[in-house]
């Protein structure tokens, strides 16, 4: 991934417009999140992608969630964006993702797919729902995974329980509702980004090898 990112977040903005894409963009790179991911069920998500990949690429990583087939991969890459995340491991999708040289995030929630997503290329592996998995479940996988793999939490985790992830073996997360929703004016949005980042910062100030 790009050395544009230093904190392992990133901030899921599904129901995202293309008219306030840019202006909650450069929200979140004020914070201090700088991985912005524009989900493919979104209203007209390639035109947010294209906006602010023009917008903020010197600044941050835009790229797309939802992305279910190599065809959407195709397009995601033509519209700018430098990264893809999916809700499940496909190992087409993430091959296709590698091949053009983006950042590939697939789901998983079980040993097997955490295994078959790294052997497809996997940048890092997205444990979706994060609340379903739980704290036992993440501990219980992280033990049988290869000591650097980046395991992303994504799915209920805020301020509040960002830190028994971190102990658990997270080394970042993904941001959904919580930061997010349709209607969420950018003076919102930065206020609870500002909250998370200041969590995420006190966790890993600890020592973690996560950032």
């Amino acid at each position: 991934m790009s050395s544009l990112t230093s904190r392992n977040l990133i901030a899921i903005l599904r129901g995202i417009t293309p008219d306030e894409s840019v202006k909650m963009g450069q929200c979140l790179v004020g914070t201090g999140i700088t991985r912005i991911e524009v989900p493919l069920n979104s209203p007209n998500p390639l035109e947010s992608i294209r906006r602010m990949s023009a917008a903020l690429g010197e600044s941050a990583e835009i790229g797309a969630g939802t992305v279910l087939t190599v065809e959407q991969v195709e397009q995601v890459h033509a519209a700018g964006g430098t990264f893809v995340v999916s809700p499940n491991c496909v190992p087409e999708v993430i091959k296709a993702t590698k091949s053009l040289g983006m950042g590939s995030y697939p789901g998983v929630l079980t040993p097997s797919e955490c295994f078959a997503a790294l052997a497809s290329g996997a940048d890092a592996i997205k444990v979706f729902p994060a609340d379903l998995l739980g704290i036992t479940g993440l501990k219980a996988i992280r033990a049988v995974l290869p000591t650097e793999t980046q395991i992303y939490m994504v799915g209920g985790v805020d301020e509040t329980s960002l830190g028994a992830w971190v102990l658990a073996g997270a080394n970042g997360f993904g941001l959904a509702s919580g930061l997010y929703q349709p209607g969420k004016s950018v003076d919102d949005v930065a206020l609870t980004a500002q909250v998370l980042v200041a969590a995420y910062d006190k966790e890993f100030s600890r020592g973690s090898t996560g950032i």
